[in-house]
């Protein structure tokens, strides 16, 4: 039975990472950005978004996602409030025409079936599953209209591999949250792209963002035109409208775009998305290559081609409960590397993102083995 043996362990301060935000959203937000916000507010915070402080951030993100993501020629960025689950409701209304097929795979993947399984002017989507861990594989349809994809499973640490599906006339729709910005992307393969920056992005929620294709452009405009009542809120016309002005149809969360820019920005100072994707895999190779190295921990994903690289998920054995371990951790400056709640698992699930640094990835490994030896030898007697 698990005790309290670890409430008093202090982790040796040069097993510590610099920086102990492991989340998987919110993310880690680096520093910098904080200390840059504070210096702008003044003429920043505060202020309409329709005036040209804001409405400059909103040009910096759009400019910066379309160089980021090398958008081929026609496709647009549009951005509103909320977050990518409420793109789930804007898309079964504005980019879903008749019926979807959806893969399953987790906890996210799962929740845009449920909304569109829940929407009285949709018929039933089809719905391809697979057990966590694992990543379906989406078929050909002549009856579905658009294919409902997920780059990377947050819940599980699962990568699925996008490519282009479908006949004249379907759309792609993928959601990147976690992905986006981490992940390699060729966007000739997508309708729409859609994520919140409280990831990749190091910023906080409160947005949505879109990538989005001349088709589903149009098919956005054709089904808001039609009989189908669309909420403004919505209504992913009005918020491109908007979008090409460079303002939000409602006042936006103006810090979170703030650091969005950022972040972007500094990606791209890097080295852009072929930079950030190799720095997530890069730490990733830390976490799974320690998984497989020590004697209580295991990779959760079996297949190593479908190992996220930007959310590493590893089971830990028995005797070392991962709960305990994320107290002590947490009690240390080490925070979020808890499982998610709803798998069940004896599991730890570390956030990987491009701010994250792989030097701190390291430390964390060795500070997880300081807390294991301890707390497994205590959970033995």
């Amino acid at each position: 039975m698990a005790t309290d043996s670890g409430a008093d362990l202090r982790i040796p301060q040069d097993l510590l990472p610099d920086d102990g935000r492991f989340g998987c959203g919110p993310s880690k937000v680096p520093a910098t950005a904080v200390v840059r916000l504070a210096e702008v507010a003044p003429r920043l915070l505060g202020t309409s978004h329709r005036q040209p402080p804001v409405r400059q951030l909103v040009g910096r993100v759009r400019s910066g996602l379309s160089q980021l993501f090398s958008l081929p020629e026609g496709y647009e960025v549009a951005l509103g409030n909320g977050g990518a689950s409420l793109f789930w409701d804007l898309a079964s209304l504005c980019l879903i025409e008749r019926r979807s097929q959806h893969l399953a795979f987790g906890e996210f993947s799962s929740k845009f079936a449920q909304v569109v399984q829940g929407a009285p002017h949709l018929a039933a989507p089809e719905v391809i599953e697979s057990a966590p861990g694992t990543c379906p594989q989406p078929h050909l349809a002549e009856d579905v209209d658009a294919y409902c994809l997920t780059h990377n499973e947050t819940s599980t640490g699962v990568q699925c591999e996008i490519v282009r599906i479908g006949l004249p006339g379907q759309l792609v729709l993928v959601d990147g949250t976690s992905a986006a910005g981490g992940m390699q992307l060729d966007a000739g393969a997508i309708d729409a792209y859609y994520f919140s920056p409280q990831k990749c992005f190091a910023a906080d929620g409160g947005i949505w963002v879109a990538l989005l294709s001349p088709a589903a452009i149009e098919r956005s405009a054709r089904l808001g035109s039609a009989s189908r009542w669309i909420p403004s809120s919505l209504d992913l016309n009005l918020a491109l409208q908007n979008s090409r002005q460079d303002q939000t149809y409602n006042t936006p969360a103006v810090a979170t775009l703030f650091l969005l820019v950022q972040q972007l920005e500094w990606i791209l100072e890097q080295g852009g998305l072929p930079w950030a994707a190799a720095r997530c895999r890069q730490s990733a190779s830390i976490v799974y290559g320690w998984a497989d190295r020590v004697p209580y921990a295991a990779p959760f994903v079996q297949d190593p081609g479908q190992r996220s690289p930007v959310v590493a998920t590893v089971d830990l054995s028995p005797e070392v409960p991962a709960g305990e371990v994320s107290k002590v951790l947490r009690r240390n400056g080490i925070v979020d590397i808890d499982g998610y709640r709803k798998l069940g698992r004896n599991q730890l699930r570390i956030g990987l993102f491009p701010a994250v640094e792989p030097h701190d990835v390291a430390r964390l490994t060795q500070a997880i083995d300081w807390v294991a030896d301890r707390v497994g030898v205590a959970n033995r007697l």
